[in-house]
């Protein structure tokens, strides 16, 4: 009897859950449900696709009935002959207050429901509109009603979670793409569905996951290519898709999920729950700011400057907020359950653990703690940049959440410097490759693991790995920042600055460093990621921040591909050989299974070595074992080998030539006939049992 009372009161009134517009089909009917804790009026705006000015209905929501604590509710059905597509929100409330509890209302904005499952743009869409006061009618985003249940076929999905072969794949969906020689077809360019005609070229290179750059819906106004600012956390980017009708949207996500897992790929995405796209008081109001600013952002009590800005783009989520908290979770679930991701990548993660006021807590944030414990998430990858834009870095054990993969900066670091030939990094080349246990400890107090380091030598954030090796200088001019933006790096150009007349034999060095690099990566415990493209030497011409340049600056050019097939072929070979050795990559450290050698018997570790070798046993996990001679510096130099006789060992990766194919079609090269060898400069020799 009570929840047929409770039916009818929420067929009259409305049900403050599930927060955003969901369709009853029993009742032809939506649900709308808006969080807003500050909000004096909220109007719900219902729009006919033929005018996008005028609503073709606006309820008034009267808080006596449609409002139960901070949501704010309402049930509206709909006749057959009324034929709304979208919707959105007009909000009233307090004018800005003092300290931090400051309101952005302005009761003429039209306002993005936050948890829109689709977004639609009308042509006449202006960013600028929203940042003036007053009415941005006929030029806001609106969110697209969901008239039926979009529901994917997802018979017949493989999944698979990767152990000691997984290797990531770093992707930009438009960048992969684009560029018409790509070799896709027109319609499919810069599109998921773009990225489902290329996975065989991602099964012919071996990789095990991709890891999407920015795929929720972003402001497609603010000249920010790369989607790190983001308008909504339920939608898929609009202009990822052919059609960009809300159900069209998600049908080519889940596709191209789907395939990618036919194929044993799993799908990572890049998530940024740190910031939006509506910047500082001085920015756009299309939903969270007109909806109840100091719920969703950090405040800093400073009328001049209201908005804290921890994240480098003018504002940052209150993740400390219960409110936004749950949001957060709601999304993961939603891209977890409704598309089948795998993981996220969390941009900028040290933002989770500032409390309202922006201090740091590394006991227990609230935001992390709720993430890594829920049940829904449970099998997902969740990997952490562990920094944030305004001085924290919590690279390791710092981070507080225990089961959190964490991008290593202090590989990328390690391994730049050394390949370039910085003298002295040997003790630190030494800890890297063994998976960071400085920085992911296995202690008791502890219990890391290296997996937990996601090693990389270059992302989308800085240099192309060739443009690692072809530019001192970076060449970001046409970023707009008078070349004052992008990383600093450990770049070195083998001798030449830049592309214009390069000589032969500093190309073949570049390439020569490149497979360097690759063969480090995949030869060290922990989690490799490489950025799309370095395969065939992609180049960004210098630019190591072409976060603005949707252009041929960052599209794949996929030409380089058949210029530059030793480089493709190499890397391939190499990450058949990590998959292949499972003693490379484990779920725990090497402990016994290494020894470390230098050129003789004992590591040099002075401030001028440049050399290093290990012996990596692999009979504890059912491998051969692998002996590993590396050389950064200028000249030939003879490594004695430490383990064995000789007649055990055959050469099976030498950086000096340009293919392992190579070393395989030519069997007396892979002999060893010595118990020592010369390792040419700028070269790794690895040996394996034969």
């Amino acid at each position: 009897m009570n929840d047929i009372s409770m039916n009818a009161w929420e067929q009259i009134e409305g049900s403050p859950f599930p927060l955003g517009a969901t369709w009853i089909a029993k009742e032809s009917s939506f649900n709308f449900s808006l969080y807003s804790r500050h909000a004096t009026a909220v109007h719900l705006l219902l729009y006919r696709r033929d005018d996008l000015v005028h609503p073709a209905r606006e309820v008034e929501l009267n808080y006596l009935c449609n409002k139960s604590g901070p949501v704010w509710h309402c049930r509206v059905h709909r006749e057959p002959s009324e034929d709304w597509s979208y919707y959105a929100y007009r909000v009233d409330g307090p004018a800005p207050q003092g300290g931090y509890d400051f309101h952005d209302f302005d009761f003429e904005k039209i306002l993005l429901d936050p948890f829109a499952k689709g977004v639609f743009f009308p042509e006449t869409f202006s960013r600028d509109a929203a940042r003036r006061p007053g009415s941005n009618a006929g030029q806001a985003p609106l969110g697209i009603l969901p008239h039926q249940i979009c529901e994917f076929d997802w018979q017949g999905e493989r999944l698979t979670r990767h152990g000691s072969d997984l290797v990531i794949y770093e992707m930009h969906v438009r960048g992969f793409t684009r560029n018409p020689n790509s070799g896709v077809p027109e319609a499919h360019r810069g599109t998921f569905l773009g990225v489902v005609d290329k996975i065989p070229y991602l099964v012919e290179l071996g990789v095990t996951a991709v890891q999407l750059m920015p795929v929720f819906q972003f402001d497609p106004d603010d000249g920010d290519y790369w989607g790190y600012m983001p308008l909504n956390f339920f939608s898929p980017h609009h202009a990822y898709a052919t059609d960009p009708s809300a159900c069209n949207q998600r049908e080519e996500f889940c596709t191209m999920v789907k395939a990618l897992h036919a194929e044993g790929i799993e799908v990572l995405l890049d998530v940024v729950y740190n910031h939006t796209c509506e910047g500082d008081h001085r920015g756009p109001i299309y939903s969270f700011k007109g909806i109840d600013s100091s719920t969703a952002y950090m405040m800093t009590g400073n009328p001049e400057s209201p908005y804290a800005n921890h994240s480098g783009t003018g504002n940052t989520l209150h993740t400390a907020n219960r409110a936004v908290r749950r949001m957060i979770v709601d999304s993961l679930r939603f891209w977890d359950t409704h598309m089948h991701v795998d993981g996220f990548r969390f941009d900028l993660a040290s933002v989770f653990t500032r409390n309202s006021d922006g201090s740091i807590n590394l006991d227990d944030p609230p935001i992390v703690s709720e993430i890594g414990t829920d049940a829904d998430l449970s099998d997902d990858r969740l990997i952490a940049e562990p920094w944030d834009a305004d001085g924290q870095f919590q690279l390791g054990q710092k981070f507080p959440g225990q089961r959190w993969m964490q991008w290593n900066a202090h590989y990328r670091d390690t391994m730049q410097g050394f390949v370039r030939g910085d003298r002295g990094m040997v003790p630190d080349l030494m800890t890297r490759l063994y998976g960071s246990c400085d920085l992911f400890p296995d202690d008791l107090a502890h219990a890391l693991q290296p997996l937990l380091s996601v090693n990389y030598m270059t992302s989308h954030d800085g240099s192309t790995l060739y443009d690692l090796t072809a530019y001192n200088e970076k060449r970001n001019w046409a970023n707009g920042n008078n070349n004052t933006d992008g990383a600093t790096e450990y770049s070195w150009d083998c001798g030449w600055e830049g592309d214009e007349g390069v000589p032969p034999e500093i190309l073949q060095l570049r390439k020569q460093q490149v497979r360097n690099f690759f063969c480090l990566l995949m030869l060290s415990n922990g989690t490799p990621m490489f950025r799309m493209g370095d395969e065939f030497l992609q180049t960004q011409r210098g630019n190591n921040n072409p976060y603005n340049q949707d252009n041929e600056t960052s599209w794949l050019d996929w030409d380089r591909r058949d210029e530059h097939a030793d480089i493709f072929d190499f890397v391939r070979e190499l990450i058949a050989f990590r998959k292949s050795h499972p003693s490379i990559s484990r779920s725990r450290f090497w402990r016994g299974d290494v020894r470390w050698y230098g050129t003789r018997h004992v590591v040099d570790m002075s401030p001028e070595s440049r050399q290093l070798a290990y012996g990596l046993h692999g009979e504890s996990q059912q491998d051969t074992d692998l002996y590993v001679m590396i050389n950064a510096g200028t000249g030939t130099v003879e490594f004695g080998i430490q383990e064995w006789a000789v007649d055990k060992w055959r050469v099976a990766i030498d950086t000096s030539r340009t293919s392992l194919a190579e070393l395989a079609e030519t069997p007396s090269s892979q002999c060893v006939a010595s118990p020592t060898m010369n390792v040419p400069a700028w070269s790794i020799c690895v040996l394996v049992e034969r």
